[in-house]
């Protein structure tokens, strides 16, 4: 139920991955090669998953609603790597992030890929890399830092 906190020391560019329901493409993993993070947004879907991302970098993340049972008991509800702070549902935001430190929020949740900016915070949903929702797209996305403004690529999976 608690917060984890990661250091961003050396890190360039980080993977986005969000509401993965069980299910890791490997269009996934070959998007996400080169990250010298991962984020991943909750929805996670069973622990082989972040073993998996683990394998290819650091990973941060946070319980979405279908994480349950004993394996995503450890999972934290919120998450923070320095200036970037993650949750699954951005509906349950309750820092303001401008006043905590935060450039960036990272929320899944919706399974729609996006991003905006709001009062100098850049909101970001990597979208759902799982099994497909209708009809909205297959996404991960990768943060770079090396650049100002920190810029975010989306990469379709389908």
């Amino acid at each position: 139920m608690g917060e984890e906190s990661l250091r961003l020391g050396g890190i360039r560019t980080i993977g986005l991955i969000s509401d993965t329901h069980g299910l890791l493409r490997p269009e996934a993993l070959r998007a996400l090669q080169g990250s010298d993070l991962i984020i991943h947004a909750g929805d996670v879907g069973k622990p082989e998953i972040l073993d998996a991302l683990r394998a290819i970098a650091p990973v941060v993340a946070v319980r979405g609603n279908i994480d349950t049972g004993a394996w995503a008991d450890s999972l934290p509800e919120t998450a923070s790597a320095e200036e970037i702070f993650v949750l699954h549902d951005v509906k349950q935001l309750a820092v303001e992030p401008h006043a905590a430190g935060f450039r960036v929020v990272v929320s899944g949740h919706s399974h729609r890929p996006g991003s905006a900016e709001r009062d100098s915070i850049l909101y970001i949903n990597p979208g759902s890399a799982g099994p497909r929702r209708f009809k909205l797209p297959i996404t991960v996305a990768r943060l770079d830092v090396t650049r100002e403004p920190w810029a975010i690529e989306f990469i379709d999976l389908a």
